[in-house]
């Protein structure tokens, strides 16, 4: 196994504040708006978003959590059982706009269903999708983010893993992982 390092800390960093100044051009206040991490690494991208959006506006964002895995359509395809992660929307987001949130943009598949999921909690007035990382060439779906971290060209055979500090990484980083053919 090959492990490249994409995005460093300090970059990681930055990328995360470019993401917060973009979102705060086009969201202002965050009074109508409300960010939705997808479980389970989306998590703490937005709690990394909140954080660095409450440093400059000096007020909290309306942050939640929101699991997927039984809105996916592949859930039943799997050999074993899939388990839940924690759902956490202590607000209504009927007529909000909604900033869906995760790590990595692949195919698509999460964020289609996370689109079904947040209907539980009302009907949003408009959604945009921030990720840290886009995996160019590889969307089943037809869904584009809004924001982005950085594109990255992969192979199928590859992945991507980024690594935070709240989940005792050494360091918060971006990887490129490559499977080596055995």
């Amino acid at each position: 196994m090959q492990k490249r390092l994409i995005v460093n800390h300090q970059l990681l960093d930055i990328m995360v504040l470019r993401l917060c100044h973009q979102l705060i051009e086009n969201h202002g206040d965050f009074s109508d708006s409300v960010i939705l991490g997808l479980q389970p690494r989306g998590r703490f991208v937005a709690q990394r978003i909140q954080a660095t959006l409450a440093t400059i506006l000096g007020r909290q964002v309306p942050t939640g959590y929101l699991d997927t895995t039984f809105h996916r359509d592949d859930f039943r395809r799997r050999d074993t059982p899939l388990t839940a992660n924690a759902t956490k929307v202590d607000f209504l987001i009927e007529g909000k706009k909604v900033i869906l949130v995760d790590d990595v943009l692949y195919t698509g598949r999460s964020v289609r269903a996370a689109l079904d999921a947040m209907i539980a909690y009302g009907r949003p007035a408009n959604v945009e999708l921030l990720v840290l990382i886009d995996r160019l060439y590889s969307r089943h779906l037809p869904i584009q983010p809004t924001y982005v971290g950085r594109h990255v060209n992969s192979l199928q055979s590859q992945r991507v893993l980024v690594e935070w500090k709240e989940q005792q990484a050494p360091e918060d980083n971006i990887w490129l992982i490559t499977k080596n053919e055995e």
